[in-house]
């Protein structure tokens, strides 16, 4: 029998595993991916740019065992896979597809944030982060 203590550990630790596959560079593609429609194996691996098949297999594996993705098999020669978001997936991917759209929405199509772009002046925009000096005044230390 598992001690309570046992049990929290066991909970906690795949808490832990779910996050880091969801964090994990490609879980994040995948969940984003899958964000519209179901996909294909090749469609999803097509729609990754750089993901290995060997990489987005074991990611996917990954996330249909944490029940974020699930996976339908049908019996055809070859044997076509369909991936798509189960409902928690839809749920954990939700901020993630709202994080991705902002981060393009600031990006122009050559990859620069308006932070960086040429104002009418022709000068590019000065950030808006504090100096590291400055940070420090504002946190109560005196530094040179």
């Amino acid at each position: 029998m598992v001690g309570t203590a046992t049990r929290a550990a066991i909970i906690s630790d795949r808490r832990r595993d779910v996050v880091d596959h969801v964090t994990s560079g490609w879980g994040v593609w995948v969940l984003i991916s899958l964000r519209s429609n179901d996909l294909r194996f090749y469609e999803l691996r097509d729609s990754i740019q750089g993901i290995s098949e060997k990489m987005l297999a074991q990611t996917l594996r990954a996330l249909v065992r944490d029940g974020l993705v699930w996976r339908e098999v049908e019996p055809t020669t070859p044997p076509q896979v369909t991936y798509g978001l189960t409902e928690f997936g839809q749920d954990v991917g939700k901020p993630l597809t709202d994080l991705f759209d902002r981060i393009t929405q600031r990006l122009s199509p050559d990859g620069t944030s308006a932070a960086e772009r040429p104002s009418a002046t022709g000068q590019a925009k000065k950030p808006t982060t504090p100096a590291p000096r400055q940070l420090h005044r504002l946190h109560g230390e005196h530094r040179p």
